[in-house]
C-alpha cells in the first residue's frame, strides 16, 4: 500500500510541475459572445440578423421537448434534437422575451445533433428552434404556457 501511494504522489507531483512550467497543456473550450445577436428586440428583426435574411423552412425533422406549461417561467427544461443533415448550429429563440434569442450551439459535423438547456421565459410564448444546415435554416415551434405557482396566466 505504501509503494502505491509513493508511485501515486510521485506521479502527480510530475504532472503539476508540467503544467506550472506549460509542458503539459489541457485543451479549453472556447466560447464567444456575439453581442448583435443577443440584443433586446422584436423576434423578427433577430431572426433577419441570424439568418441575414435566407428562407426559414418548417419541418418536422426537429423535435423539441419542454413541457407545455411551465409552473416556473425562471427554469424551463428544453432539448432539442434532429434528424436534419450537416447541422451548423441550434438557436433557441423565446417568442416574448425581452432578448429573443435565448442560446445559440455551434455544432462540429462530427457530433450528435441533440442538445439541452433552461430557458428563461417571461410569459406564455413560442419556443422556436432554428437549425442551421449546409442546405439552409430549418425551424420547428412548440407554444408554452407560463403560470405562477400553477394557477392561470
Amino acid at each position: 500500500m505504501t509503494n502505491f501511494r509513493r508511485q501515486f504522489i510521485k506521479k502527480t507531483a510530475t504532472v503539476a510541475v508540467a503544467m506550472a512550467s506549460g509542458l503539459l497543456r489541457i485543451p479549453r473550450a472556447h466560447a464567444f459572445w456575439k453581442t448583435e445577436d443577443f440584443a433586446p428586440g422584436l423576434l423578427d428583426a433577430t431572426l433577419k440578423r441570424l439568418v441575414l435574411n435566407q428562407k426559414i423552412t418548417d419541418t418536422n425533422q426537429i423535435s423539441i421537448k419542454i413541457p407545455l406549461i411551465a409552473e416556473n417561467g425562471a427554469l424551463v427544461p428544453v432539448s432539442v434534437s434532429t434528424t436534419l443533415a450537416n447541422v451548423k448550429s441550434i438557436s433557441l429563440l423565446v417568442e416574448k422575451n425581452p432578448v429573443p434569442l435565448a442560446i445559440r450551439f455551434e455544432l462540429s459535423p462530427a457530433l450528435e445533433a441533440s442538445v439541452s438547456a433552461r430557458l428563461k421565459m417571461a410569459e406564455t410564448a413560442d419556443v422556436i428552434a432554428l437549425i442551421e444546415t449546409s442546405d439552409g435554416f430549418y425551424r420547428a415551434k412548440e407554444r408554452v404556457k407560463v403560470t405562477i405557482g400553477g394557477c392561470g396566466g
